[in-house]
């Protein structure tokens, strides 16, 4: 089956940057799961997989525009140290997680306190062009709850 509009596509990755050094992968994990055009994937991943199947494999060089974004100045915010997720103990230049309303975000640690932290709200890749390295794993129909609710369900997926 080919990857089309209301598909559900598994996908394993390797991100790199343009020197060739590997900064995130799920290479031996459980794969990555989309429903594919309904915006829950990078603009650029969706663009490239279209029309791709099972076992097939691409290789792609992405600007931030199609990633991560670009670097947004005046993204700082302060945060309480107790809503950081990664560490137990926390310092400047160190990546964390933290949840919003608008689900997970990956920050970075620009300055901590004892009680608060300054975080960059800006994805520690955004404003960075990358190789993506995309093994497509399966692709099936999505279900009428996943085209009802927006998002794949399973491995690799939303679970309720």
């Amino acid at each position: 089956m080919q990857i089309t509009k209301n598909s559900v596509v598994q996908f394993n990755y390797v991100i790199k940057e343009l020197d060739g050094k590997e900064v995130e992968s799920n290479k031996g994990q459980a794969p990555v799961a989309y429903l594919h055009g309904h915006n829950g994937m990078m603009p650029g991943i969706e663009k490239n997989l279209e029309g791709k199947q099972a076992g097939e494999n691409v290789s792609v060089e992405l600007p931030a525009s199609e990633t991560f974004g670009d670097v947004l100045e005046n993204s700082e915010q302060r945060v309480s140290v107790k809503h950081l997720q990664g560490a137990s103990k926390w310092s400047a230049g160190m990546s964390a997680v933290v949840n919003t309303e608008h689900g997970q975000r990956q920050v970075t640690i620009v300055k901590v306190g004892k009680f608060m932290a300054t975080v960059d709200t800006n994805h520690p890749l955004a404003g960075k062009t990358l190789q993506f390295e995309l093994d497509v794993v399966a692709v099936r129909e999505a279900t009428e709850e996943e085209l009802e609710h927006g998002h794949a369900h399973g491995e690799g997926g939303h679970h309720h």
